[in-house]
């Protein structure tokens, strides 16, 4: 069985200290729990990156190993070309992910580059909304 990639950008790994009126108390360890549970007997890669190319890097191992994407690329969401281009590529379901809802936010956070490509666009959910993308996704798997 293909595993689904949880693949998330720069700072997530302060999530829980960051900003916790906008992220939340979450941490991102609790997350990837809640991801396990929601995988349940389905594979799951879970990673943090801060390096652009290292995130458009496990986007190609998911292109060719993996069974889908849920993704939260943070900051990269606004900027990052190169990580629009290799989403482009994938063929695989992508859920992108978005803790806050971007769409309330400053006008620098309403326009994601991934949106573009993504299935399935979450936001506003808190960490809750990497739940509902695992189960989606391993739904629209089945």
């Amino acid at each position: 069985m293909k595993p689904i990639h949880v693949l998330n950008g720069p700072n997530l790994n302060r999530l829980g200290m960051r900003e916790p009126e906008i992220y939340g108390r979450t941490t991102l360890a609790e997350i990837e729990a809640m991801c396990r549970e929601a995988a349940g007997d389905s594979p799951l890669r879970f990673m943090q990156t801060h390096a652009e190319h290292q995130l458009v890097d496990w986007v190609h191992e998911a292109i060719d190993a993996g069974a889908g994407i849920v993704i939260n690329p943070a900051g990269l969401s606004f900027r990052s070309i190169p990580l629009l281009d290799a989403l482009k590529m994938c063929s695989l379901p992508i859920m992108e992910v978005h803790i806050s809802n971007i769409h309330r936010r400053e006008e620098i956070y309403q326009h994601s580059l991934v949106s573009r490509v993504a299935t399935a666009v979450i936001a506003g959910l808190g960490a809750r909304g990497y739940v509902v993308a695992v189960s989606e996704l391993k739904r629209l798997l089945a």
